[in-house]
């Protein structure tokens, strides 16, 4: 059976199937009843000058070569079918060939000597593109990166300019030791994981020929509990302390967070919908997990309490409402700390201590750790370990607190 022509707007279509293909084979319909057969060749991205945007801009470099060669657009005996026959195997042949010739001269056509990518701006428009919801991490993690090329005497001259080619392993590592400087733990590797992400990408559409983060990684032990946990105590301390221009949808969130242990995240995106009111149960999909974990899906159990502060929608048609609406983590975070500082709470409360909180305090009240685990939303125990030995570190702690024992 014939291969459907899917013609573009050209009057071109291509005849290569594999997405792989480099250089695609396609043929551009002729006025007088034929074909021209040509390749298109793929270079990656180049960094251009925009008048709009007034920026450099990532754009597509790529090449079109016709090879004078032509098919019957409907050929009508079998001499024609043959010659189109003939043709096309040629063609193929040629396209084989040209792709070979690519890779054994990979660095030359992949990375040419006078192309000249600046990857501070290919890092800037990748973020202009990104869509996913970690893009707050992304913009910190190049920032990161600038602020490692200007305070490293070493790398500074590339403060402002930095070819793909001139990101050595070396400068990786000692970016990660930067890193690691200004954020701990899990915090400096997360941002390391986008900056390799970039370059992974870079690399993926033909910007950077070696990966100079292979090998290089920040360990972290993922079973410390490294964030700060708000006692019973302190959560009462925190809900009866008000001030001036609080604003309560900020509170309202996080009280919830501390009693469901939900991320930042996820409860912001929380609709009505997600509150089965006639069996006292919260049911949303993570965020963080969706579409490619099978535990992404949590069931938490709500009580009055609870209830009460998720509250009900403006009208009964109106299950879609938002039932926290926030403004930006950056807002939130801010008010968080102005909350806990006149609470008198001398503590580095972030919005995720909420979750670690939940979790040790349903822990030291006899919850099993399968149980826990379930709420949380983890695919296994593995993560919800190290809040077995936060419990284990809060009991040393209280009985360090006791008097003395002088006998």
């Amino acid at each position: 059976m014939a291969q459907k022509k899917d013609i573009r707007s050209d009057n071109t279509y291509l005849i290569s199937q594999d997405t792989t293909d480099n250089p695609k084979l396609g043929a551009k319909i002729l006025s007088d009843g034929r074909e021209s057969l040509f390749l298109d060749y793929y270079f990656g991205y180049q960094m251009v000058y925009s008048e709009k945007l007034d920026k450099q801009v990532a754009k597509k470099d790529r090449k079109r070569e016709f090879l004078k060669l032509y098919l019957w657009q409907a050929p009508r005996t079998p001499l024609e079918r043959q010659q189109n026959k003939e043709t096309l195997e040629l063609a193929k042949k040629i396209r084989f060939e040209r792709g070979q010739e690519l890779l054994e001269n990979v660095e030359g056509y992949r990375l040419k000597k006078e192309r000249d990518i600046n990857f501070l701006d290919y890092f800037q428009s990748y973020i202009d593109r990104y869509t996913k919801k970690d893009i707050r991490m992304l913009k910190i993690a190049f920032q990161r990166f600038i602020d490692f090329l200007n305070d490293t005497p070493e790398y500074n001259k590339y403060a402002k300019k930095i070819k793909p080619v001139e990101i050595t392993k070396d400068m990786v590592e000692a970016f990660t030791e930067y890193l690691q400087s200004r954020s701990k733990g899990e915090g400096a590797r997360s941002l390391y994981a986008r900056f390799k992400k970039v370059i992974k990408y870079a690399i993926e559409h033909d910007a950077m020929l070696k990966n100079p983060c292979t090998g290089i990684t920040i360990k972290v032990d993922d079973q410390q509990l490294r964030k700060e946990v708000l006692s019973p105590e302190e959560i009462q301390q925190l809900i009866a302390t008000h001030y001036e221009h609080e604003n309560p949808n900020i509170r309202r969130a996080f009280i919830f967070c501390l009693y469901c242990g939900l991320r930042y995240c996820d409860v912001k995106d929380l609709t009505f919908a997600n509150v089965d009111y006639s069996n006292k149960l919260l049911k949303f999909e993570q965020n963080k997990t969706k579409g490619h974990s099978a535990s992404s899906g949590v069931v938490i159990p709500l009580n009055d309490g609870i209830l009460k502060l998720i509250g009900e929608p403006s009208s009964p048609d109106k299950r879609d409402e938002v039932i926290f609406p926030l403004p930006s983590y950056e807002m939130c975070l801010k008010a968080l700390r102005r909350w806990v500082k006149r609470a008198g709470i001398n503590k580095h409360i972030s919005w995720h201590c909420a979750r670690h909180s939940f979790a040790v305090n349903i822990l030291n009240n006899g919850a099993n750790i399968k149980t826990v685990a379930s709420l949380l939303g983890h695919s296994g125990l593995k993560h919800t370990e190290k809040y077995t030995r936060a419990i284990d570190s809060l009991k040393q702690e209280a009985i360090n607190s006791l008097p003395e024992l002088k006998l």
